[in-house]
């Protein structure tokens, strides 16, 4: 998450908090490009683009957090309306809400997603995308379902796992060689 956070900063130094201007529905299809590229990267085992894997899990990560903060802020019409002060402070919040919820869930789930696959987060995000699309199709008015929140935190905790995986790895085919179109 460090990793994660120190990428936002930065970027938040050189646009400020342009993101502010976008609607939720247009965070969740930011987040369906960068999941859509590692399954197609996952897939065809080879990256056209000299970028591979982690950098769009990192994206996911920080996009499910814009993500959350445009839905607990709502959109602004300008983008001078939260100092980078006020979008750390916001961001550091969401992440420590999701890290909670992670951290109740790998309880529950004892620890579960260490015997995934990385491939499996991917697709884990992906169907999150749809089911997030769905709600917003809905206009939030589901039966049974969990809000676009949850989906988001279930996102970026999804892309926290595969971030872990390809840092630490667990013995599963390194995915390194395949994120340089080396595979």
């Amino acid at each position: 998450m460090e990793e994660c956070r120190t990428l936002f900063a930065k970027k938040l130094h050189d646009y400020g908090a342009a993101w502010r201007i976008m609607r939720p529905s247009s965070v969740t299809d930011q987040i369906y490009i960068k999941a859509n590229r590692i399954r197609s990267i996952e897939t065809k085992g080879v990256a056209l683009v000299d970028e591979g894997i982690r950098p769009e899990f990192i994206g996911i990560v920080n996009y499910a957090i814009v993500g959350l903060i445009q839905l607990e802020l709502g959109f602004a019409d300008t983008v001078d309306d939260m100092t980078p002060e006020e979008a750390l402070a916001a961001y550091d919040r969401w992440a420590q809400t999701s890290l909670q919820l992670m951290l109740r869930k790998n309880h529950d789930y004892d620890e579960a997603w260490r015997g995934m696959r990385v491939s499996s987060y991917t697709d884990l995000i992906l169907m999150k995308i749809f089911r997030t699309k769905q709600i917003e199709s809905l206009s939030g008015a589901t039966l049974v379902s969990e809000g676009i929140d949850a989906n988001y935190m279930d996102m970026m905790n999804y892309a926290v796992f595969g971030l872990i995986k390809l840092t630490f790895g667990d013995g599963e085919e390194q995915t390194e060689t395949v994120e340089m179109g080396r595979g």
